[in-house]
């Protein structure tokens, strides 16, 4: 096992479907699709999401039921479990805990640093506590300066920090628009790519 590296991979869109658009279908509610990847300023992405819901009479039950529908994309928790054979893994996502835990028993429980929604006693969601501003960069960060290298794998625009911070950094299943706005990190659309490419650099 290389212990002195740590892969940080963001959640979803990498190793599960994006939570809010499964939610937006199950809805039928089309403007809970936009995520990360189309809104940059996540502040102003989750105000309005819960603006959204409150207009509609949603709360956390409905997107938790959702949410234990949701399974892990094909071959993720086989590439996850490969991965953590050889190397630390962190999960890395600006979802909440109360979306995740599913989820993280559906990928063999690894360790997830995330966020947690204000929920009212009605189960409405009044608001959301990051754990940490630029909670990614942050976080890889602190690694660094307790003597890790990070090799960093996301998707949308709130990844990159991260990507650009580390060792090596891969982009997974991205968007054309990233892709072509980033060309200088491997993009890769399947597992066995970015397991070869996390491979050659630890």
């Amino acid at each position: 096992m290389n212990d002195m590296s740590i892969v940080c991979l963001d959640l979803e869109g990498v190793l599960v479907p994006e939570i809010w658009i499964a939610f937006s279908e199950a809805s039928g509610i089309p403007e809970l699709r936009r995520t990360t990847r189309d809104e940059p300023d996540y502040d102003k992405l989750m105000k309005w999401r819960i603006g959204i819901l409150k207009e509609h009479g949603l709360g956390l039950r409905q997107i938790q039921d959702t949410i234990a529908r949701i399974d892990p994309m094909p071959g993720a928790r086989e590439f996850l479990d490969e991965l953590r054979s050889f190397t630390q893994v962190l999960i890395l996502s600006d979802t909440f805990t109360q979306f995740a835990g599913p989820l993280m028993k559906k990928l063999g429980m690894p360790t997830i640093f995330c966020n947690s929604l204000e929920v009212s006693e009605s189960g409405e969601i009044t608001g959301y506590r990051m754990r940490i501003a630029n909670s990614k960069l942050s976080t890889v960060k602190a690694l660094q300066s307790i003597g890790f290298e990070t090799i960093a794998c996301g998707d949308s625009f709130n990844d990159l920090a991260m990507i650009e911070a580390g060792k090596a950094g891969f982009l997974f299943r991205t968007t054309d628009q990233i892709r072509h706005d980033y060309p200088q990190y491997p993009a890769f659309e399947e597992y066995a790519d970015l397991m070869a490419a996390i491979r050659e650099v630890l």
